[in-house]
């Protein structure tokens, strides 16, 4: 047998992956020569049109002359400002989250009595399928809640009496039972890990019907099931601004994409909790914690704005923090001058921020958020038109409410089902072409050999 395949395991892939290298290098020259939009994005950084929705729209720039010129930013669910969605629900005083889901599936706001309706019969579909919690999330611990969760979701398929129907009818059962669900598989999955992998006690705690989700998720991960009112609003404000940002974003697409194969609702749901795994989308504000974390270790005091510009020029020049030369929670595909959800997230965590003494924190990322565009211009010689995004705040309130690490990207899951389920309907209500673009090969013809003449 080949030396290299006698070797330890770690050698061996390393050599497995030299020989990979070597017919898998594409020149990045290419990608110019023959206008591949790498990314699905055009040449001025927008996203490549690719389908129509009635959903959500994003907003952060407006093209004048050819020219994209910046904007505050406007997230739309189904033709209404999410400022206005969000301060009407505060006005009055009351949860906003399962309106919102009933908007962005049905299209229009719900009346009172539809909405009570609506509440009651997420409610009646928390509860797991008999056997589940141990068949499936307590038998296999995963590390990582994410994983955990998409695996549960395609797991749903087999407790189905009718999985593999696409009807709108069934689809829509099946999205609301997943969208009433998922708290729960959340903190099951994460109870389990508290067990298993940091040996601390489990504590599973009843579902209450007459609880909201915000109000669902507070009571199952806090082990003496208290909470304030306040916190529930503010968690459920989080929920609201994660549900939807339109077909384009990663995991919204990768559903739409997956849903245009004709395949069953949870492969693709589970497809978008993958997606949104990634450090590029939802586990970006994982990456922020980590960055603040290194900041606070290694300047002497977090709202000095001398000291945090000049760990920030550290970092742009990859002298600090991972290395990547990037400032985590600055910057957007599409935001230029503000992006509403850190807007109003920043608005709304201040006082629970000052309550729980984490002001010192919210100092810290208010800075980044005025220095970081100075700092990069300082470095990289250009101006470049940069804003938060949601991720720079995110993880500050849910340190402010108690929420562990472990369910920071799983908290924007159990958000975003709601917009993965209102596109996977409308995709198959108005699509009914499988989604297949075309990739250009640069291969060149080779001649087969026979094994003994190789």
């Amino acid at each position: 047998m080949n030396e290299v395949f006698l070797s330890d395991s770690n050698e061996i892939f390393s050599e497995l992956s030299k020989k990979f290298a070597v017919s898998n290098t594409i020149d990045p020259a290419k990608y110019d020569k023959y206008a591949i939009k790498k990314g699905l994005r055009n040449a001025d950084n927008t996203g490549v049109m690719v389908g129509l929705t009635k959903i959500c729209n994003v907003e952060g720039y407006y093209i004048s002359d050819s020219e994209r010129l910046p904007r505050h930013g406007r997230l739309i669910y189904r033709g209404i400002d999410l400022y206005d969605f969000v301060n009407g629900c505060i006005a009055d005083d009351r949860f906003g989250f399962e309106e919102l889901v009933w908007l962005l599936i049905f299209g229009t706001l719900p009346t009172k009595d539809e909405l009570e309706g609506f509440c009651a019969l997420l409610a009646e579909n928390r509860e797991l399928p008999f056997d589940f919690i141990e068949d499936v999330i307590m038998r296999a611990p995963s590390p990582n809640i994410m994983n955990k969760i998409g695996s549960s979701i395609t797991a749903l398929y087999a407790y189905d009496e009718n999985p593999d129907d696409i009807s709108i009818e069934n689809v829509l059962r099946q999205s609301l039972q997943l969208i009433a669900r998922l708290p729960s598989i959340m903190a099951y999955a994460y109870q389990v890990k508290r067990r298993y992998f940091y040996k601390k006690s489990m504590y599973i705690h009843p579902i209450k019907p007459e609880q909201r989700t915000a109000e669902v998720i507070l009571n199952s991960i806090r082990s003496d099931k208290k909470f304030t009112d306040k916190e529930a609003k503010l968690l459920d404000i989080c929920l609201m601004i994660h549900a939807d940002h339109g077909g384009g974003n990663n995991s919204t697409f990768t559903t739409r994409c997956v849903t245009s194969s004709g395949t069953d609702t949870y492969s693709a749901i589970g497809a978008g909790v993958g997606s949104l795994k990634g450090f590029r989308h939802g586990g970006a504000n994982i990456k922020v914690s980590e960055m603040v974390n290194n900041i606070t270790q290694n300047i002497s005091d977090i709202t000095d704005e001398a000291q945090v510009r000049d760990y920030l020029h550290k970092i742009v020049k990859k002298q600090a923090n991972d290395g990547s030369g990037l400032i985590y929670g600055m910057g957007h595909a599409i935001y230029t001058l503000s992006d509403p959800r850190a807007v109003l997230l920043k608005q709304n965590a201040r006082e629970l921020a000052e309550e729980k003494g984490l002001i010192d924190q919210w100092t810290l990322l208010d800075i980044i958020e005025r220095t970081a565009p100075e700092v990069f211009a300082e470095e990289k010689g250009y101006v470049k038109t940069m804003c938060a995004n949601v991720d720079l705040y995110s993880g500050l309130v849910y340190k402010a409410l108690g929420i562990p690490e472990d369910l920071f990207t799983p908290m924007f899951a159990i958000a975003r089902v709601a917009g993965w389920c209102a596109h996977r309907l409308e995709e198959i209500a108005t699509c009914s072409k499988i989604m297949r673009p075309a990739y250009k090969n640069l291969s060149h013809s080779l001649e087969y050999k026979n094994l003994s003449d190789r």
